[in-house]
């Protein structure tokens, strides 16, 4: 089932229309897989609470949040992103090098063959063990389709295979998209990582009892706008999804940015590893030349993970070329693909000058991992969020482009 709004979707019509996708359904058990905090705009949360609400008193409800490598969330995020009536113990935690069990494996051929030759290699494939539970007759897996950096569109089986899935999927996932290139594929459906991602969907999840509640997001502030929500296991309603997204989400400008000014909500940004959107969204429509001045005032480390954090601190957002040199020769990076990819998107190449702007990150931290640093409370006083509105601002006579919020957009030139 599918539901567009003209405008957005209200909480009442929401909840009627996700009654009506359990109905006939005799549950007994449930799991929701929703994203966690790091998508507070996603819609997921009210999503979430409203199927714990309308099956609390029918059947035993599991909620585990597809973390990928994220940390897990705390007892204040929880209740801040699904609201007080969903009890936090009924959280359980993805725990993505320990929980996870194999099921099978993409060929190497066929992973040659959707790279152009680029990747050679087969990639494991993993999910956490609970999605093989038998006892469970519906598994709810929410989550947003948005741009995303290295499957092209966010969601859809992403959200297993990356979000509840294992280190293998995780890292060959993505250093395949860095080897084929950000700009190939953000904001577009059928790149390489989706193939690869269809094939084990396809192959070897026919027996998990799924079911996909996609939706399509904006926000003015702190308020989330549901514009779209697509419900049932076809990927026909995922690409449908995909050019609602492409519609809401998708800025094509006619002149690339001299200087973009980007604001990470600290409530949502405390690491690089997500705070890098603001470089992810937005390098396509930036100059040769230009700036990116990323307002970063609640990031205070690189990695979510504290290997991750430490690869990074150690090697640094280096660029493209001199990271595919390192992971030749380093093991670290060779056993931790998805780093090595996070430092080539993270890295402009030289194109472009890359300014992170903290609180809790130190100078010497920050042009360790090879930015650029201005304190947080001095680069405010010029670029104050309150102050500015989403789009060009004249600041003192300089023409910026803000945006209060990389995560849901992409921004390109026409």
């Amino acid at each position: 089932m599918y539901i567009k709004s003209d405008t957005f979707i209200k909480d009442e019509e929401l909840r009627n229309i996700l009654k009506e996708s359990l109905k006939d359904k005799d549950l007994k058990k449930v799991l929701i897989l929703p994203p966690d905090y790091t998508r507070m705009y996603s819609g997921a949360g009210k999503i979430t609470a409203m199927y714990y609400d309308l099956l609390k008193d029918k059947c035993q409800i599991d909620i585990m949040p597809a973390l990928g490598t994220h940390e897990p969330m705390t007892e204040k995020e929880w209740t801040a992103f699904f609201g007080e009536k969903v009890p936090f113990d009924r959280m359980i935690i993805h725990r993505w090098r320990d929980d996870v069990v194999k099921i099978g494996e993409v060929p190497g051929e066929f992973v040659s063959q959707v790279s152009e030759g680029l990747v050679k290699t087969k990639i494991d494939v993993e999910v956490n063990k609970r999605l093989l539970d038998k006892s469970y007759d519906l598994i709810i897996s929410i989550g947003q389709v948005v741009p995303h950096e290295v499957v092209g569109m966010a969601n859809y089986s992403k959200n297993i295979f990356v979000g509840c899935g294992g280190s293998s999927m995780i890292n060959s996932s993505h250093m395949l998209g860095a080897f084929y290139g950000m700009e190939r594929v953000m904001g577009k459906d059928f790149s390489p990582v989706r193939k690869v991602f269809d094939y084990a969907e396809q192959n070897f999840l026919s027996e998990v009892p799924l079911m996909y509640v996609l939706t399509v997001t904006s926000n003015k502030g702190d308020e989330t706008f549901i514009h779209d929500i697509f419900i049932g296991r076809s990927r026909t309603l995922f690409e449908m999804a995909v050019k609602e997204s492409q519609r809401v989400n998708l800025t094509h400008v006619k002149e690339p940015f001299k200087k973009v000014v980007v604001y990470l909500d600290p409530r949502e940004f405390k690491s690089t590893w997500l705070g890098n959107k603001a470089i992810y969204r937005t390098r396509m429509a930036i100059e040769d030349g230009g700036d990116l001045i990323i307002l970063a005032p609640g990031v205070k480390k690189f990695g979510e993970d504290p290997e991750n954090d430490r690869l990074i601190r150690k090697f640094g957002y280096c660029g493209r070329k001199r990271v595919l040199e390192l992971v030749e020769t380093e093991k670290e990076l060779q056993d931790n693909l998805s780093v090595a990819a996070h430092l080539i998107h993270g890295s402009s190449d030289g194109r472009f000058n890359i300014t992170y702007c903290t609180k809790e990150l130190s100078k010497e931290e920050v042009e360790g991992a090879d930015f650029k640093y201005i304190p947080y409370e001095e680069i405010s006083k010029l670029y104050d969020p309150s102050k500015l509105k989403d789009g060009y601002n004249n600041v003192n006579g300089e023409e910026i482009f803000y945006i209060s919020n990389p995560a849901l957009g992409l921004w390109t030139i026409e």
